[in-house]
């Protein structure tokens, strides 16, 4: 038996693949073990005895930072984000199967605001509001801005989904005589279901954790993640760490339960089909 020798190729890219993962989940491991420090230990190695004082600890007041509320205020926006990622990104990809004037100057000035920084723009909707007199908030120039960064991603991912999908599905409901809304409630919906749920999804989790364009955009109140870089400079225990563990696995729970939706509805497909 033959044993194919490995190139220099092989090892470089396994290099760095381990070198990726090193770097995407060491951070990762090191909060959550440091979340577990006893009640008398620091923000460092080695760790003060094993305790989940932390985490109770989270939910009593702090003397700075207010978790509760900057997570509601979070999960909030990212619900709202969610619903109109996936409405706007559904309706573009239903108006863009079909060509219309002004179809590919509409989509560039769409996907524009991936390549220009995020802070500037922040900063453009921040100094706008302001020159109307009205002040920023988190739930009108935050979600605006949340908007210009989800929004492309949503409408990208739904014009992959139906340059995919073959008229010919729709063309055989409307030879059983079914109406353009039945076709689209009974037809077409069940088939793109899970890209619809992975768009939320996308939007939701790009939303909840966006810090550059919410910085000058939120107001008076901060979301999630602003609280946790303000409280970076005043926090001196593993409380931080503790929130750091709670919205990491909080995140993993959505993706799970998104995962979970779309598998029970490609089953469903599956025996209808």
């Amino acid at each position: 038996m033959t044993h194919e020798r490995r190139t220099l190729e092989f090892y470089v890219l396994a290099a760095f693949f381990a070198l990726f993962v090193l770097f995407l989940y060491g951070p990762l491991s090191a909060v959550l073990i440091l979340s577990f420090q006893g009640p008398d230990g620091g923000l460092t190695f080695p760790l003060n005895g094993l305790s989940t004082h932390w985490f109770y600890n989270l939910f009593e007041k702090q003397a700075v930072g207010d978790f509760g509320a900057s997570f509601r205020r979070s999960f909030t926006l990212g619900l709202m984000v969610m619903v109109v990622n996936v409405v706007v990104a559904l309706l573009a990809g239903l108006a863009f199967r079909h060509r219309f004037r002004g179809s590919t100057t509409l989509f560039y000035v769409t996907v524009a605001s991936l390549v220009v920084p995020s802070i500037i723009i922040s900063l453009g909707i921040g100094v706008v509001f302001q020159q109307f007199g009205l002040k920023p908030a988190w739930y009108s120039s935050g979600f605006g801005a949340h908007l210009t960064w989800t929004l492309p991603f949503g409408v990208l991912i739904m014009f992959a989904v139906f340059n995919r999908f073959s008229p010919a599905y729709e063309e055989a409901a409307r030879d059983l005589g079914a109406t353009p809304w039945q076709t689209f409630r009974h037809v077409v919906l069940p088939m793109i279901a899970p890209s619809l749920i992975g768009v939320g999804l996308f939007g939701f989790t790009l939303s909840y954790d966006e810090f550059a364009r919410t910085l000058m955009t939120s107001g008076t109140y901060n979301t999630l993640p602003l609280e946790i870089y303000g409280m970076t400079t005043n926090v001196t225990t593993p409380v931080l760490y503790a929130l750091g563990t709670v919205t990491t696995l909080f995140s993993f729970t959505i993706i799970l339960v998104a995962l979970a939706i779309i598998l029970l509805l490609r089953r469903r497909q599956a025996k209808i089909s």
